[in-house]
């Protein structure tokens, strides 16, 4: 039970951290732009050597120890398919514009989008982008907070690792949240409370998983052909939301050697650490 308390525990610091993002830009001043994208680089970088370094070939290794049969290819599928939820979540709840810029992140940098709903002096449709928003973003958070979960529970230090780059991740998200709720009600608390709640959902999703493994009999930590397949299907899901959103994010906020140098700085620090261990 330890494993699991201390799983659920990473997901919940990996979700609140949206709440992070509601704070900075609520009560900072200005944000360096360069530095999130750094920052978002890195977590791309973290997220892709883990799935690619450890989570896809130790689902490989420990495909091959069960009773199924041409395992690697059911690894594989399985892989893709992880990026094939995340894409169809895509899909189906597509996610707001950001109501920020590239040249700074602060109350007073808001994206066109933000500035026509507040010239029409629509508080209710800013509120209604905020609540949209937070909705997207939750939902959009769902699979991250299995993916935190599996690694966690496979692997305590790699879990760390992941809840690190999904919480940088989640930072720009819950300013997504905050800059219209804030704007609409004129509310710090209330933004920040609406920044927070979105990253719930990841608990939500790690209680949830653990729940329907214990019904089903999965063991978390090897033992049936099921662990190996989640566990490629985070490391595809882990891969997508790096190519989809952690990159593309990173190019609009900063330069794009910034970017870069981040995800080959979180490549580096991973690599290191599983030298060290």
């Amino acid at each position: 039970m330890n494993g699991v308390l201390g799983a659920l525990i990473l997901t919940l610091i990996a979700g609140s951290a949206t709440g992070i993002g509601g704070a900075l830009v609520l009560f900072k001043k200005k944000i360096s732009s360069n530095f999130l994208a750094g920052a978002l680089g890195l977590s791309a970088g973290v997220m892709i050597f883990i799935s690619l370094a450890e989570l896809f070939p130790e689902s490989q290794a420990l495909i091959e120890g069960t009773v199924l049969q041409h395992g690697e290819v059911f690894v594989l599928i399985s892989f893709f398919a992880g990026m094939g939820l995340i894409m169809l979540i895509d899909f189906l709840v597509p996610e707001y514009e950001n109501p920020h810029e590239a040249s700074g992140l602060s109350l007073e940098a808001r994206t066109a989008a933000v500035g026509v709903l507040e010239r029409a002096g629509s508080e209710k449709a800013l509120h209604r982008l905020g609540i949209m928003s937070a909705l997207a973003i939750a939902i959009h958070n769902f699979p991250e907070g299995i993916a935190t979960f599996i690694g966690a529970m496979n692997d305590p230090e790699m879990g760390a690792g992941i809840t690190f780059a999904i919480a940088i991740h989640n930072i720009p998200e819950g300013i997504a949240v905050a800059i219209p709720i804030y704007y609409a009600t004129r509310s710090k608390g209330k933004a920040l409370l609406y920044a927070t709640l979105s990253g719930l959902s990841e608990p939500v999703g790690a209680a949830i998983c653990y729940g329907l493994t214990a019904i089903f009999g999965i063991e978390l930590t090897g033992g049936s052909p099921a662990f190996p397949l989640v566990l490629a299907a985070v490391a595809g899901i882990m891969i997508y939301i790096s190519l989809d959103e952690l990159l593309p994010t990173a190019e609009k906020y900063g330069k794009h050697h910034v970017a870069i140098a981040g995800v080959i700085g979180g490549m580096a620090i991973m690599g290191i650490s599983l030298l060290i261990m």
